[in-house]
């Protein structure tokens, strides 16, 4: 059996064992439950936050999510982000034989066998994600997002020695890295604060537990907690708070939208002033161009027909009311005309490894109606921005 990276540092009376692993990997799985049945330790600390733990010990939890809550919620971008995460590693799982994140259960039920604390020092992953959409550029969003579900579409066969490669670095890392290579504004969030904040809650450990303690990690945050575990944290709590915050919203975001729409009822006011009919040409190519998109979007989707003729009205009107978006109304149709079953629900893992698997799963369709309708609206504003604005300067 290969080895596995190990890093040992002694914290006062606390002595830590680092144990690096790839979160898809059969020796990962073997070298955690071996490790913990050695008997060595007395406490064991997983790469995992609150949300990712339940969702390893509660399987079925997906199958309780209140769909029109995520919607209203503003939730659905993050929850797709989560499903093509999860479907990049149940798709190289699946060559394999082995659960995504088995070397985590190897160490929650390898505990539990021993009769061992077990302690969660992983930030939440909604933070995370929240970090770095928030740490990288607005013109970079889209393509970042886009890039990671282009990562469920690549259907290429991936050898056992890849996959051991994989302890070079983070599940996150690898799949984001894909399109994100030495990206420092992700890589802080990802990688480096992640790294800070679980070495931080190991320390927070130490001070009140002395003894054995067993940390099974992805190996790519090695070197970095080992490093920050042996110079300590400044600050420790409120670090810890700071690190466990997204950060706070950008105002200009928005101002923006309501900038647009001021700017594209005052085309349609210059334009009336004109002439009725070039008014009425400008509200034309509103309507056609914004809806249109988003009606193609809806279409992409394999969206219901009228799903498709909803997300036609409503763009051109949504557009103007930034309080609402367009991707919140198709969803919602979608939803109600072909509600989701628990089967849904309980085959969403297995569903969005695949492009098709997302269109034929209830609701991960409705969350891709949702995406590629906004998507659609978003680049209408501004093409029919840009027309109507041509128009009148013409």
């Amino acid at each position: 059996m290969r080895e596995q990276p190990k890093i040992e540092v002694a914290v006062g009376d606390t002595h830590v064992t680092l144990l690096g692993t790839a979160h898809v990997s059969r020796v990962s799985a073997e070298a955690v439950s071996n490790e913990i049945a050695s008997g060595n330790y007395d406490l064991v600390a997983v790469e995992l936050c609150n949300n990712r733990h339940r969702a390893m010990v509660d399987p079925d939890a997906v199958a309780r999510m209140d769909l029109i809550e995520v919607l209203r919620t503003g939730k659905a971008p993050m929850i797709m982000a989560m499903l093509a995460m999860g479907a990049f590693q149940q798709r190289i799982a699946e060559q394999f034989d082995i659960e995504p994140g088995a070397e985590m259960k190897a160490a929650i039920s390898g505990a539990a066998e021993q009769d061992l604390s077990l302690k969660l020092i992983d930030r939440d992953i909604g933070v995370t994600l929240r970090r770095i959409y928030r740490n990288v550029p607005w013109w970079r969003r889209m393509y970042l997002f886009s890039g990671l579900f282009g990562s469920v579409l690549v259907d290429e066969a991936i050898s056992e020695d890849d996959i051991e490669q994989l302890k070079e670095g983070d599940l996150l890392e690898n799949t984001f890295a894909q399109f994100a290579e030495s990206s420092g504004p992700i890589y802080e969030p990802l990688i480096a604060e992640r790294d800070k904040f679980m070495a931080a809650k190991l320390l927070e450990l130490s001070q009140h537990h002395s003894g054995n303690v067993l940390a099974v990690i992805g190996a790519g945050h090695l070197k970095g907690i080992a490093e920050y575990l042996r110079n300590g944290v400044e600050n420790l709590e409120e670090e810890i708070i700071r690190l466990a915050s997204a950060p706070p919203k950008a105002k200009w975001p928005k101002v923006l939208p309501w900038l647009i729409v001021a700017l594209i009822f005052l085309g349609f006011g210059i334009g009336f002033s004109r002439s009725p009919e070039l008014g009425l040409s400008l509200v034309a190519e509103w309507v056609f161009i914004n809806g249109g998109l988003a009606a193609l979007g809806v279409i992409i989707a394999g969206g219901h027909p009228i799903t498709i003729l909803s997300g036609f009205f409503a763009a051109p009107l949504t557009s103007l009311n930034p309080t609402i978006g367009a991707g919140v109304v198709t969803a919602m149709v979608e939803g109600y005309l072909r509600k989701p079953t628990v089967g849904d629900f309980s085959a969403l893992r297995t569903d969005t490894t695949s492009f098709k698997g997302w269109r034929r799963n209830r609701v991960a369709r409705t969350l891709l109606v949702f995406f590629f309708s906004t998507l659609g609206s978003a680049i209408g504003t501004y093409l029919a921005g840009f027309r109507i604005f041509d128009k009148l300067v013409s």
